[in-house]
């Protein structure tokens, strides 16, 4: 579950970094980062998807000011 885990949120992240390189978005380009590398650091499935929906939500939540 970790590894399915892993891929879909690293997936997301690489989304993310190319789109905060092309729009010149260092907010995008940190997430995006971080997206890619936290599920090497967690083993715990809950931990991982719980950190990837917050993490995700950022970009849009300052978006929409609510950051």
């Amino acid at each position: 579950m970790t590894l399915f885990l892993g891929l879909l949120f690293g997936s997301i992240g690489t989304v993310y970094l190319i789109y905060g390189k092309r729009q010149s978005s260092p907010i995008h380009l940190i997430v995006g980062a971080i997206l890619i590398i936290y599920p090497y650091l967690f083993t715990n499935a809950i931990l991982v998807f719980v950190a990837g929906v917050i993490l995700t939500a950022i970009p849009y939540a300052r978006h929409r000011g609510i950051i």
